[in-house]
């Protein structure tokens, strides 16, 4: 089986929030509580710069390297010393925090909490204040955890999930029951304290036996068993480890048996627990017995398998079958088996694996279904306000088309994939305006280069420190500002990245400010003679091109990829061999990671992978991502399908939102370029894959 997820590249946009322990950084242990006062004294001596600064004689970054060196080799000492050398400087709290966080588990809740008002608004703060409640509430002391989280303010899904774990364990059961909709139902992967998270709330006095069977249903089809005893527990229907264990080694023995059983609660549980396990293995299996199982049963007199346990054995094997889209091809059945399970309650990841499902075969009723099951806030998300318009479009009702084309007119104030679909379903003409930049006004550029957070980004950036604090500091500083709605200090402050040569972060500025357009900012066209001239040689379209590099490397010409791709195409060592050999020219990594040779090898790829995919540019596009057998295993075995439909039922999620991301970016710089596409035309119909 393969699963359904697929690694990223290179992430569209960086967490603000990295954790040191990912640079390797771990500062001086503070040994016990009767370090805390000298701590206490150390960061009152060192008082936040006032609120009229002039940053360009701050001196503090100068020691920054020599600091970062003390706390890779542990010497608190040293990191004292910086502390108080830096002064009041920008970037004293670094050595602050690089000594708080080695060990960081035996800190009082009082040195977190200090640190965090000294150095309040700083992303230093918030990073000590979250890294604390995750390591507290992995060691259980909640009470800890609650200590510092009002000093958590942009928690990332796992200190989210701390944090409720301090607070479910506290007393706070509504603090704690707001991450309910995000951590109880899912059967996905998450952050461990997330799962934990979701066993613990077992006991929250604000979840009821609704909520613990829904859980339970779920947790049957994937076979956590510690989850499975508990809620079966709590729902007075205990359930033994030895009996799960046993179905666990063999589900059909027990399926034999279970025409003899009474029809009791514990052995519906017990049904949907075995028919996981076989569909675990296979799903075609698992359907035949489900199959015989229930035409069995129409026979009996009295019925052992209830209308309930009927649905969600074939909620199981929907969601199942969508596992091996790419492994098995699509299939219609999928939906069928969806079909049978209406009227159980579906989580997000049913709902949406259902609506896919309907959108690949243009189930358009189904569709809807699958929508309206959805939360009304998942509802609202322009992905699925789209795909209810489509799906209005094709059911006849003429009250339902008004309604759809009153969806695409509101999208249509979007410039995003579904925005730029939607236009084009209501003849809007997308026009992305100028290339030239826009005009920053003395005093917003003067206001972003006072601001702290910007002052701290470009300091580092201008420094031979790891790019990567200087990335976390800016989008911190795009984030602080874009809390105070300050969108002219935000475009400033791209504008200024841009000028710099930094142009990841200056478009990371303007693609995370919501309604903000700025797209000669957001979609910036370096190396353009090249970009251009090696498209048009070897028949592509320049904006394609550019919309593969930006969602590639956001333009970071030494930027690699966990898997080894590289350069501003992001090639792989051995397609870069390929590439050259079809050339005629002798492979060299040096030479392939240029500028210049990166792009010609990346154009060049580009156009080998359009001939070999139809010329089709949706189907090159998801081949450049994730390789061209993929995207042609993907394509429809017979008759066409409308793009948008392929694309959304692309079976890895990386892939698929790889796909939208790049033509959106195709369908911005054809504008920019003066040769405008709109995004239906670029992306076209999908043949075949005969």
């Amino acid at each position: 089986m393969l699963k359904r997820t697929f690694t990223n590249k290179l992430p569209q946009k960086l967490n603000t929030k990295t954790k040191a322990r990912g640079f390797g950084v771990k500062a001086p242990v503070v040994a016990s509580l009767a370090l805390m006062g000298m701590t206490q004294m150390a960061c009152a001596q060192l008082s936040w710069p006032g609120s009229s600064p002039n940053y360009s004689n701050d001196t503090s970054i100068n020691y920054f390297n020599e600091a970062l060196a003390a706390g890779e080799r542990r010497d608190s000492g040293a990191l004292y010393q910086y502390e108080q050398m830096m002064g009041n400087g920008l970037f004293a709290m670094y050595p602050a925090y690089w000594r708080l966080n080695n060990d960081i588990s035996t800190l009082h809740p009082n040195v977190v909490t200090q640190f965090a008002s000294q150095y309040s608004g700083s992303v230093m703060a918030e990073k000590l204040a979250a890294d604390y409640a995750e390591t507290k509430a992995q060691s259980g002391d909640y009470n800890a955890v609650r200590q510092v989280a009002n000093y958590v303010h942009n928690a990332d899904d796992s200190e989210k999930c701390a944090v409720a774990l301090g607070f479910n364990n506290g007393g706070d059961a509504m603090r704690a029951i707001a991450l309910k909709p995000d951590v109880w139902l899912t059967t996905k992967k998450q952050p461990a304290l997330c799962s934990q998270l979701a066993t613990e709330m077992n006991g929250n006095p604000m979840i009821n036996n609704t909520d613990r069977k829904q859980r339970l249903l779920r947790m049957l089809r994937v076979g956590n068993t510690g989850d499975i005893m508990a809620l079966a527990q709590s729902l007075g229907t205990p359930i033994a480890y030895s009996e799960l264990s046993e179905i666990q080694l063999n589900p059909s023995a027990f399926l034999t048996r279970f025409g003899n059983q009474p029809n009791s609660v514990k052995n519906q549980y017990l049904y949907l627990y075995a028919i996981g396990r076989i569909a675990d293995k296979s799903y075609r299996e698992a359907a035949v017995q489900v199959d015989y199982d229930i035409k069995q049963d129409n026979n009996r007199p009295q019925k052992l398998i209830n209308e309930e346990t009927r649905r969600y054995a074939y909620r199981i094997l929907g969601v199942k079958r969508m596992y091996y889209n790419t492994d098995d091809g699509f299939n219609d059945e999928a939906i069928t088996w969806f079909r049978n399970s209406l009227g159980e309650s579906f989580n997000y990841e049913e709902a949406e694996d259902y609506a896919t499902a309907a959108i690949r075969f243009s189930q358009w009723n189904d569709l809807i279904n699958a929508i309206g099951s959805m939360d009304n806030a998942v509802q609202k998300e322009n992905i699925w306000q789209y795909w209810l318009a489509r799906a209005y479009e094709q059911v006849g009702d003429g009250n339902k088309k008004a309604l759809a084309r009153q969806i695409y007119q509101r999208l249509a104030n979007n410039s995003d994939y579904y925005g730029l679909l939607a236009k084009d379903k209501v003849n809007q003409r997308f026009n992305a305006g100028s290339t030239a930049l826009p005009n920053v006004a003395s005093s917003d550029n003067n206001r972003m280069l006072n601001d702290p957070h910007f002052a701290r980004a470009f300091a580092l950036y201008n420094s031979s420190a790891s790019r990567t604090y200087a990335n976390r500091e800016w989008n911190w500083a795009v984030k602080k500002a874009r809390d105070n709605n300050d969108n002219k200090m935000i475009v400033a402050a791209s504008k200024y990245a841009h000028d710099l040569g930094w142009l990841d972060r200056s478009i990371y500025a303007i693609d995370t400010t919501e309604g903000l357009n700025a797209f000669s900012l957001s979609h910036p066209m370096p190396h353009q003679d090249q970009v251009v001239r090696y498209s048009r040689q070897v028949g592509i379209d320049p904006a394609w091109a550019y919309g593969i590099m930006r969602q590639e490397s956001r333009f970071v010409s030494t930027a690699r990829s966990g898997v080894g791709a590289s350069g501003l195409m992001q090639i792989m060592p051995d397609t870069a061999k390929y590439i050259a050999r079809n050339l005629g020219e002798t492979y060299s990594a040096s030479r392939a990671n240029s500028g210049d040779t990166n792009i010609r090898y990346g154009t060049w790829y580009m156009s080998d992978i359009m001939g070999k995919l139809y010329n089709q540019p949706v189907l090159a596009t998801a081949g450049y991502n994730a390789g061209p057998n993929k995207a042609k295993r993907w394509q429809p075995v017979y008759g066409s399908l409308a793009a948008d439909q392929y694309v959304e039922s692309i079976a890895y999620p990386e892939t698929r939102n790889y796909v939208k991301r790049v033509m959106e970016n195709a369908t911005i710089y054809s504008s920019l370029l003066g040769a405008n596409m709109p995004i239906s035309q670029r992306m076209g119909t999908i043949p075949a894959g005969y």
